[in-house]
Parts: structure tokens; C-alpha cells; sequence
């Protein structure tokens, strides 16, 4: 999403710059900034590299996914998970903050689950994204004082390789539960009956230029929501863990 964005931003004559982690190959044209989001001395290294540039916008789209049950994940890669989730977008935006002017722009990549109730086993992802949404609406509310706008864009399935390594984080933890073996064989087939079709980056792109270009941008924008979850998102809390129970539970 990140390369599809910069191609978009570049092809309209934008100077853009990358921030991305040690050894990732970034789109010709793109200033390249090098660092591990999960380090802060390495995010203000960055900064110390840019810090001549004034900024017409930050857009933040760093994630990864585990699939896991919350009872048997190891802390380690919980953490991480809200180090790059939840602290990148942080370390982030509050590094970066003074190259902003006013009237310039943040734009936060969440998730068509950031606003719904977590789903069992994918609980984390779904808690990470949720907490970013939180925060992005709070910093839009600090950040609107200094004439900066904030946005979260909440894709659904997207063509990266962020979308195969879900496939495969739900097989491996479906492989090695102990607590919930026949349960997890059923999630994943669940989760295969009711993925939604993947739409192409260069939409998520597209979606990110109209925020920038917007006269008075929203805070939320959707793409490509699966209308299964849509429905669950209505559901009042006891019928979604009903309806969780009754279709995972073991017979």
C-alpha cells in the first residue's frame, strides 16, 4: 500500500519520503528514510535526516497481523504487534509533528475492523487496529487546535502480502492451539467461506489522495468492507457471542 501510495503521490509531482525499515526497497524517486519503527532512537535519527523538509502530510500504513488465542500468545509477540500497530503511528507522528504546517494533513491506515468487536482468535489485530482508531480520533482532536486534520482509512482485504501471512498466521495457530484444536479448524474455514475479494493497493492510494485533497476531509473513510461483518457489527453483544459460540463451538 505504502509503494502504490508514493507511485500515486510521485506521479503527480509530489516529493515524497519514505520511511521504512533497513534493506526495504522503495519506489524510484522516493527520499528514503531508514528505520525500525519499533526503535525510537532510530525514528529520531530519521527525523534528524529530514528535519530541513516542511511536510504537506504524514500517511501511516506500517502493520502486521498475528492470529492467536489471547489465553495461550506469547508477550513477546504481543508487543510487537502493538509496537508497530499502535507505537509506530505514535513514535511516528509525534517525531515528524514539527515539519507539519497548518492546514497539513495525517492520514492513519486502521482496519474495516478498527470500529467492530473483536473476533475470537484474531482478537489482537482487531484490538490493535481498534486502539489506533481510538487514538487517531484523539489526536484529531489535538491536532485540529494547530490546523492539522486527521483521518483513518479503514480498508477491508487488500492485495499485499499482509493478506497471504494472515492465511498463513491463522493456519500455523490453528496447527500448534492446544486449547482450542477443533475450534480453530473451524475458524479457518469459516474465514475462508466469508473473506471478502481482495480489491488492488492503488485503491487504498486513491482513497489517501482524496483525503489530502479533500477541502474539509472526513475522519473516517471505508473500502471494501465485508458486508458479513457489517452485519455482526449491528449485532448487540449477546447475540455476537452467541452466534460465536454457536458456530465454533465443539459438538
Amino acid at each position: 500500500m505504502g509503494s502504490a501510495c508514493a507511485r500515486m503521490l510521485l506521479s503527480d509531482g509530489v516529493r515524497v519520503l519514505g520511511l521504512d525499515r533497513p534493506g526495504a526497497s522503495m519506489p524510484e524517486g522516493v527520499v528514503p528514510l531508514v528505520a525500525d519503527l519499533c526503535d525510537p532512537k532510530a525514528v529520531t535519527a530519521a527525523f534528524e535526516t529530514a528535519k530541513t523538509e516542511s511536510l504537506d502530510a504524514i500517511v501511516y500504513m506500517a502493520g502486521i497481523y498475528e492470529a492467536d488465542s489471547l489465553v495461550e500468545i506469547d508477550e513477546a509477540r504481543m508487543k510487537r504487534i502493538f509496537e508497530i500497530n499502535v507505537f509506530g503511528a505514535y513514535r511516528t507522528v509525534k517525531t515528524f509533528l514539527p515539519l507539519l504546517h497548518s492546514g497539513a494533513r495525517v492520514v492513519l491506515v486502521t482496519s474495516e475492523l478498527a470500529d467492530l468487536d473483536p473476533l475470537p482468535f484474531t482478537g489482537l489485530y482487531g484490538i490493535t487496529k481498534g486502539t489506533l482508531d481510538k487514538y487517531a480520533f484523539s489526536l484529531a482532536m489535538e491536532l485540529q487546535l494547530l490546523g492539522i486534520s486527521v483521518s483513518v482509512i479503514r480498508p477491508g482485504a487488500v492485495q499485499t502480502p499482509l493478506l497471504g501471512g494472515s492465511v498463513k498466521s491463522i493456519k500455523t495457530f490453528t496447527s500448534r492451539t492446544k486449547r482450542y484444536p477443533g475450534i480453530a479448524a473451524k475458524f479457518l474455514k469459516v474465514t475462508n467461506t466469508v473473506e471478502a475479494k481482495a480489491v488492488p493497493p492503488e485503491q487504498v492510494a486513491n482513497k489517501v489522495k482524496k483525503v489530502l485533497t479533500a477541502k474539509h476531509p472526513r475522519f473516517a473513510y471505508s473500502l471494501n468492507r465485508n458486508p458479513l461483518l457489517r452485519l455482526y457489527g449491528i449485532l448487540p453483544k449477546r447475540l455476537k457471542l452467541f452466534a460465536i459460540r454457536a458456530v465454533l463451538k465443539q459438538r
